[in-house]
């Protein structure tokens, strides 16, 4: 009996979707498809960037490391979630749960910083176009790339350390499709308030800085595009911002849908959708709309086709 309860404090049960048992087979196709595209899509564009003298500049190094950790994002849910479509068990031992969780925070705290990277270069490069190779360096682009990475992983160690605070005693059903830090919280039956209040003061500022840098950016770039006379550089300007503009409104509004609820049973998958969102339909979405709206990739990507050929 004593080993029997060590079990349950030292593995859990992940409930999955919401409807899984009824549609485990169309789910499991629909998610394996949706992987593939996001691992070829995300590793292509990569790819056309690294082979393409021509789009080593900051715009696309910033493009291909959000492809990168997008990748990266999608192969720490997936694939797990995957495996649980089809298994009779959906065990996940504590260790593999925290070392999802690690890689999930990181990726997504990252990808958050990125996008406020990305509406910067666009704000300089549209605002202050005779400036932007002085501004906009290569050597900048690293720096903020790396700064990125760093607070990404810094952000994340500091949750996994006070996960690991936790003892699980009550219960070892985890109401997710993966490991996430609100769904442990609930099950721990240590007191979770230093955790909640570091939840809300890291990622809390982190969202909000990260929101704002990406508005204030543009508002500078549509007042400037309003007040260009020309009507092609208007809409260049459109179409160089247009992509990231829909990639951040989709990202940063499915974790504001998540986070501005109250709790409940009906709430729970709700945070389930839109965790979803975020995790597995951003990440295959994000190269499919860089691509579809960038002629330069577009052009870039015909070049090794043909070169292939």
């Amino acid at each position: 009996m004593e080993n029997k309860t060590l079990a349950l404090l030292t593995e859990f049960v992940l409930t999955g979707l919401p409807y899984q048992l009824e549609w485990q087979i169309p789910l499991f196709l629909v998610f394996f498809t949706i992987y593939l595209i996001t691992i070829v899509g995300n590793l292509g564009l990569i790819a056309v960037i690294w082979n393409d003298p021509h789009l080593h500049i900051p715009m696309y190094l910033f493009l291909g490391s959000l492809a990168f950790v997008d990748t990266w994002l999608s192969s720490t849910v997936t694939p797990k979630m995957l495996v649980n479509l089809l298994a009779k068990s959906r065990l996940i031992s504590l260790s593999e749960c925290m070392v999802q969780f690690f890689s999930f925070a990181i990726s997504a705290t990252i990808e958050c910083f990125l996008l406020a990277a990305m509406a910067y270069d666009r704000y300089v490069a549209i605002c202050k176009p005779l400036l932007y190779p002085v501004i906009m360096t290569n050597r900048l682009c690293i720096h903020l790339l790396v700064l990125s990475f760093v607070g990404g992983f810094l952000h994340s160690l500091i949750h996994e350390g006070l996960l690991f605070r936790l003892t699980f005693c009550n219960s070892n059903i985890i109401h997710h499709f993966y490991c996430d830090i609100i769904p442990l919280l609930k099950i721990s039956c240590t007191d979770t308030s230093i955790h909640y209040l570091m939840l809300f003061i890291l990622s809390g500022s982190i969202q909000l800085f990260t929101v704002v840098t990406v508005i204030v950016s543009y508002t500078f770039v549509l007042f400037t595009v309003l007040k260009k006379k020309s009507v092609k550089g208007s809409r260049k300007a459109f179409s160089t911002c247009g992509s990231h503009l829909l990639s951040v409104s989709l990202y940063y509004g499915s974790l504001v849908f998540m986070y501005m609820h109250p709790s409940s049973p009906q709430a729970d998958d709700q945070d389930m959708m839109d965790s979803l969102f975020y995790t597995v339909i951003i990440p295959v979405l994000n190269p499919i709309i860089y691509s579809l709206r960038n002629k330069r990739v577009i052009d870039s990507l015909r070049k090794a086709l043909r070169g292939n050929v």
